[in-house]
């Protein structure tokens, strides 16, 4: 088939995330009842084991400068995982993963986050912590805070903030580290529809910037509304990987 001129447009672009053949496998501790050969087991050097558990599976995907992509799947399908591995915060069991550019990254709820310092705090350490100077956080510090809207707030720790009140705050960092790579975990699930709608404003202005979204939702609109091309993870494989409309419709249909 032939490609469409956007189609050829994107494929000239430099792959800003390149996964090969990437496995991810945690080991699950069972917690048992106290058995004396456990004891022993310890006692002579053999620790308790735990069962494997392969959250992702020989997983290819390249992501190209300026994309937006979709991942979608039921739970347990590897897509928090997925995020987790192009973000850094945890690294493959075997595979190779590169990517380029600065990331500013939502992953889960407070993450990075610390709950006995203050909102403040947070945001410098934070910041500091996607890659900004100081000075960089400072001058960046009055958007974070309008966009967030939590100026009242701001001096209070984090212990205090309600869900939507990390989510204001996490999304507001994220996007104020002119991140050339935006990974973004159900962030738009949390939170009062005003900010909802201020976050999707938010991104289609990153889109329109050429700059590069990886999103994890569970809602078809969202998804429509903001990728053009959706990889379907499926017991930590890839099931499908194209356009929006044609991937989510055959999602959609399997749930039926």
């Amino acid at each position: 088939m032939n490609e469409t001129p956007t189609q050829r447009k994107a494929s000239e672009k430099p792959v800003v995330i390149n996964l090969q053949g990437v496995s991810k496998c945690f080991i699950l501790r069972m917690q048992k009842p106290f058995l004396l050969h456990d004891a022993l087991g310890k006692i002579l050097g053999r620790g308790r084991g735990g069962q494997e558990f392969w959250a992702l599976r020989d997983v290819d995907i390249q992501i190209r400068q300026g994309e937006s992509v979709a991942v979608i799947g039921g739970n347990g399908a590897g897509k928090s995982t997925l995020l987790g591995l192009v973000a850094g915060t945890i690294h493959p069991t075997s595979g190779d993963i590169h990517v380029k550019g600065r990331i500013g990254a939502l992953l889960e709820l407070g993450a990075g986050f610390h709950a006995d310092l203050t909102g403040r705090e947070n945001i410098y350490l934070n910041a500091s912590l996607l890659g900004l100077k100081r000075e960089e956080v400072e001058e960046q510090f009055p958007k974070i805070l309008d966009f967030s809207e939590l100026h009242e707030f701001i001096d209070v720790t984090l212990k205090s903030y309600s869900s939507g009140m990390n989510v204001r705050l996490g999304f507001s960092v994220a996007v104020h580290v002119h991140p050339e790579i935006l990974l973004m975990d159900e962030v738009l699930a949390v939170g009062d529809q005003n900010f909802q709608h201020k976050c999707v404003s938010r991104i289609l202005e990153f889109k329109r910037e050429g700059k590069t979204l990886l999103f994890v939702s569970h809602t078809p609109a969202a998804v429509r509304a903001l990728c053009e091309r959706v990889i379907w993870l499926e017991h930590g494989r890839v099931q499908m990987d194209g356009p929006t409309n044609e991937v989510l419709d055959a999602y959609i249909a399997t749930a039926q």
